[in-house]
Parts: C-alpha cells; structure tokens; sequence
C-alpha cells in the first residue's frame, strides 16, 4: 500500500495507526490524515526519534498494512 492509499483510506486505517502508537492522541492522528511528513514530525516528538528512525517505523507501517489489505 502506497501513501497515496493510505491517505485516500486515512478515516479506516487511523484505528491501525492507534493500536500502532499509542503515545499519539486521537486528534493527532486523525488530523495528521495520513501524511507520512506529519505524522514523521508527530513521532519525533511523542517518541524521540530520529527523522530516519521515525521514516522507518512508518515504511514499516505501510510494509505491514500492505501484507494484511491487499489492493
């Protein structure tokens, strides 16, 4: 799944992104509305990581909603 997806199906997939990282808040995530720039921005700040860190973490979360939501 694409960003371009992911953000197109933002309002199904933002329960995911919850369970996912907890430390964010429900207005957070839903306002971030699936851009990888804001939410990368939103995870260095709640979990101190690092730009490339917080990059990884959501390729991650893309890689592994592909795998459970085929196309």
């Amino acid at each position: 799944m694409n960003w371009d997806q992911i953000q197109g199906n933002w309002k199904k997939l933002s329960g995911r992104a919850k369970e996912k990282w907890g430390k964010l808040t429900d207005n957070e995530i839903t306002e971030s509305a699936g851009r990888h720039e804001q939410l990368a921005g939103l995870l260095q700040e709640r979990y101190g990581y690092a730009r490339e860190e917080a990059d990884r973490v959501i390729n991650e979360f893309a890689a592994e909603l592909k795998e459970q939501i085929p196309n």
